[in-house]
Order: structure tokens, then C-alpha cells, then sequence
């Protein structure tokens, strides 16, 4: 068994389902881009199982880029949480196989709700296509499981559709660094764009400061209670130089 050979033919297999995503496009993704974009509703990701795994990274890349977006778990959503849809929203609802119970069990109930409902699935013919407003395909034609039956492939295929619909509204919504650094203020990009000298400088009382007449150990006691590790020597309001 040549390990190495197995892991390529897994990225040949998932590579060329993905190449045919731009196949499989048509007028009803730019009108689930419209939707959105024209949309005083929230927007919402549904999907069970391994399909809810990847419609939580959607929803997450959409909120960091410009779409607030929140993922809603049908299991839970049966049971209550459809609360959380209100008439104008719209729901992307994940489903390869478009017929799982658990998604079938919410379909009316988000349409009588008045919800915008998009189908992310492989299966144009499943209860969930029929019952949608609009169908987003995400089918492949191989598994890269070697038994056929794990979502390896269709999982890869739904992630990068939804990358393509967030590059998509970014590209519309002229979607800058500076709007990603704001969702982002604890990472390096956040801070590298926002935060500012003025973030981190320390001014008036602050400021370990003492003038060239006062002693060594006077300097000393100023250190410590600053805590800033230097202290600044200063005559007339005029840096003469640091002390560490």
C-alpha cells in the first residue's frame, strides 16, 4: 500500500469535483447574491451532520466579511429555535442529499414563517430542492471515500461554494482591509490596521519622568512605580535622554 499515493489520488478526485463547481452555476446564485444583498433580514446557515460543520465555517466567513450570517441547527430549530426566523430572512439550508429528515422536518415550517429559503444541494430532484426558492447545486459525481459513502468530496464542494458566495458579496460590497480589521481587532491583521500610536503611548501623570538634578536613587523609586522599565530625564519640558 503506497501511502503517499493513496493521499494524491484523494486530492485528484476532490480537486476535479471542485473544477466542476463553475459548471453546475446558474442565474439562481447572482439572484441568492441579490437576495442578499437586498435583504433587510438576517441571514441564516441550516445544515445537519457533516453538512452543519461546514454551514458553521460558511456562516463564520460570511460574518468576517462584510455579511452578518449566523448558523442555525435544524435538530434544534425543530425544537423551538425557529424563533430566530422571521419573515424576509433567508435561510441557506444544506443538504447533499436534500432528503434528510431532519431538514425535510423544517421546510414548511421556515416557509409558512415567510423565510427566503436557498437550497445548497447535489440533488435538484430532493424535497428540499422542490420546496426552495432557490437551488445552489453542490453535487459531485465521486467521493474521494474510498467506499463512497463518507462526504469527503460534496463537503469540500458546499465549503467552497460558500467561499464563492462570500468573495462574491465582498467584491460588491467593496469590502476592504480595514472593514475585515474591524471584525478582527485581536488578530495581527487588526492590529496592524487599528491600532495606533496613540494606543500605546502614555502621556501627563503617566509618564516615568524625573529632571537631571534628582538623585540615583530618587530615579530608581520613579522606575519601580512607573513600572515601564525607563524613565525619561527631561529639563524644561525638554528630553535630555532615557535611563533603563
Amino acid at each position: 500500500m503506497n501511502v503517499k499515493n493513496i493521499a494524491q489520488e484523494v486530492f485528484e478526485i476532490e480537486a476535479k469535483e471542485i473544477a466542476n463547481l463553475s459548471n453546475l452555476l446558474t442565474d439562481d446564485f447572482e439572484s441568492a447574491v441579490n437576495a442578499v444583498l437586498n435583504s433587510k433580514g438576517k441571514f441564516i446557515i441550516c445544515g445537519m451532520g457533516k453538512s452543519g460543520l461546514i454551514g458553521k465555517k460558511i456562516a463564520a466567513t460570511l460574518a468576517s466579511t462584510g455579511t452578518p450570517s449566523f448558523f442555525l441547527h435544524p435538530g434544534e430549530a425543530y425544537h423551538g429555535d425557529l424563533g430566530m426566523i422571521d419573515q424576509g430572512d433567508i435561510v441557506i439550508i444544506i443538504s447533499n442529499s436534500g432528503n434528510s429528515d431532519e431538514i425535510i422536518n423544517i421546510i414548511e415550517p421556515i416557509k409558512r414563517i415567510g423565510a427566503i429559503i436557498v437550497a445548497f444541494t447535489g440533488n435538484e430532484k430532493s424535497k428540499l430542492a422542490l420546496s426552495s426558492n432557490l437551488i445552489i447545486n453542490i453535487g459531485v459525481d465521486k467521493e474521494a471515500c474510498p467506499m463512497g459513502i463518507a462526504p469527503m468530496s460534496s463537503t469540500t464542494a458546499t465549503l467552497v461554494m460558500g467561499d464563492a458566495l462570500a468573495v462574491v458579496l465582498m467584491e460588491l460590497r467593496d469590502f476592504k482591509p480595514e472593514n475585515f480589521a474591524l471584525y478582527h481587532p485581536g488578530g495581527s491583521l487588526g492590529k496592524r490596521l487599528l491600532l495606533k500610536v496613540r494606543d500605546l503611548m502614555h502621556v501627563g501623570e503617566e509618564l516615568p519622568v524625573v529632571s537631571r538634578e534628582e538623585s540615583i536613587e530618587s530615579l530608581l523609586i520613579v522606575l519601580s512605580h512607573k513600572n515601564m522599565g525607563a524613565v525619561c530625564v527631561t529639563e524644561d519640558n525638554n528630553l535630555l535622554g532615557i535611563i533603563t
